[in-house]
């Protein structure tokens, strides 16, 4: 297996920055928009945030190529799938797990994608296997989110299925989504698949949210900032993950 190049490394690093900061920044979101526990609130505020993203990445795909992007015939299901799992699925089990459990310990244990990408990926890609270093990488790993989710300082307080079990499924249809989304991005720009992404997701998101909705949500500056930079994070992170998920192996990448 080849070595990724210090651009793709310092990419990818970049990328994990910016998810692991979303986490406190959407536990702040709820104060701001005062959303409640009500499961369906959460979900409708991922929802703005994502199809406000998708608008975003579909306009600059669009002035970068200068045409309306469309996803290739062949293609339209698997970019379908991309959005079940790698947003709605993804998003639905993140906010419902990150409003049941403290932000720091949401972190922790949403870091675990990074060890199931690489297991997975060594049965799924032949170019992408479990070498002994990166085995002993995924033990340290998980030995240290087990660690720092019992023990105190504010991080370990038990394990709830509604909290921690669900950020824990967030995690898995992250790698999920990041695997179809490879396959996906073979026949498209990272550009359009991340815009459909994003665009679907968020649409479905917002169905399902306003099903439920029962007008608590509230508007302040601060939330407004607070939804920008969830949208930036969104936006960005999932472009550049796509693009480095197009070129590099899904496993050294994580």
């Amino acid at each position: 297996m080849k070595k990724l190049p210090v651009s793709a490394v310092l990419m990818a690093i970049f990328c994990n920055i910016l998810f692991g900061s979303a986490i406190p920044m959407i536990k702040l979101g709820y104060e701001q928009f005062n959303i409640s526990s009500n499961i369906f609130s959460p979900i409708l505020f991922a929802g703005i945030r994502f199809f406000i993203s998708g608008i975003f990445v579909f306009l600059i795909d669009w002035i970068m190529h200068k045409k309306v992007p469309t996803v290739q015939k062949g293609n339209k299901l698997t970019v379908l799938f991309v959005a079940l799992t790698y947003t709605f699925l993804q998003y639905v089990c993140s906010y419902i797990g990150i409003s049941n459990t403290a932000g720091a310990s949401a972190s922790v244990i949403n870091s675990t994608s990074v060890f199931i990408a690489a297991i997975l990926a060594h049965f799924i890609y032949k170019d992408d296997k479990l070498t002994v270093k990166k085995l002993v990488g995924c033990l340290i790993g998980f030995a240290g989110v087990v660690l720092a989710c019992l023990t105190g300082g504010g991080i370990g307080s038990g394990f709830t299925f509604m909290g921690e079990g669900f950020v824990l499924l967030t995690a898995f249809f992250f790698v999920l989504g990041s695997i179809i989304n490879k396959k996906a991005a073979q026949k498209n720009t990272s550009f359009t698949i991340t815009a459909y992404n994003l665009l679907i997701g968020g649409a479905l998101l917002i169905v399902v949210g306003l099903i439920g909705y029962n007008g608590e949500m509230t508007v302040t500056p601060l939330g407004i900032l607070v939804l920008l930079y969830l949208i930036f994070v969104s936006s960005v992170g999932f472009t550049i993950w796509s693009m480095l998920l197009r070129k590099h192996p899904i496993g050294s990448i994580s």
